[in-house]
């Protein structure tokens, strides 16, 4: 049984993209779909590609290393998994491939959770945009994996910002 926090996780059988995404993911890989007619990448996982509606698509591994473009801190649990972490952050990923591409607006952009080295939430005051950042995987079990971000301890391009304490 695959599960995350205790909690069971079920992919449904009419999504074989999600499947395979955490199935590279529990080979140590992280994964986004590239379109075949445009070469652009693109996250979350979907039909169609967003910037020429191709339908045709590929997979292609990417580097997982980027930065916090964005977050925000979760205060009180909005999931029983999450009850002993007490508050955490749920941060926006901005990956370095693709970066400010088709615009200057624009970049390649995920949303995941900033863990320690044992896989715990890193406390409020470690989490800052600007702040660079690696994937790393959680086991979820079955052949499955869930991709996670850790400080990777480069130093930021420019300033770093947090909210206030």
């Amino acid at each position: 049984m695959s599960e995350y926090l205790g909690v069971e996780v079920n992919i449904a059988s009419n999504d074989p993209e999600h499947l395979e995404w955490l199935q590279a993911a529990a080979e140590g890989r992280l994964v986004l779909q590239q379109c075949e007619a445009c070469r652009h990448l693109r996250y979350p996982v979907g039909n169609a590609c967003p910037f020429c509606t191709s339908l045709d698509w590929e997979w292609s591994e990417v580097s997982g290393k980027g930065t916090i473009y964005s977050y925000g801190q979760v205060m009180h649990p909005i999931h029983p998994a999450y009850r002993e972490h007490g508050s955490y952050a749920i941060i926006l990923v901005e990956l370095d491939e693709q970066r400010e591409y088709p615009t200057a607006d624009d970049g390649l952009r995920l949303i995941s959770s900033l863990v320690d080295a044992e896989g715990n939430p890193e406390p409020e005051s470690r989490v800052q945009i600007g702040a660079r950042v690696e994937v790393e995987f959680a086991d979820l079990g079955d052949g499955l994996g869930l991709p996670r971000f850790r400080l990777s301890g480069e130093a930021p391009e420019g300033e770093v910002w947090s909210l206030p304490s």
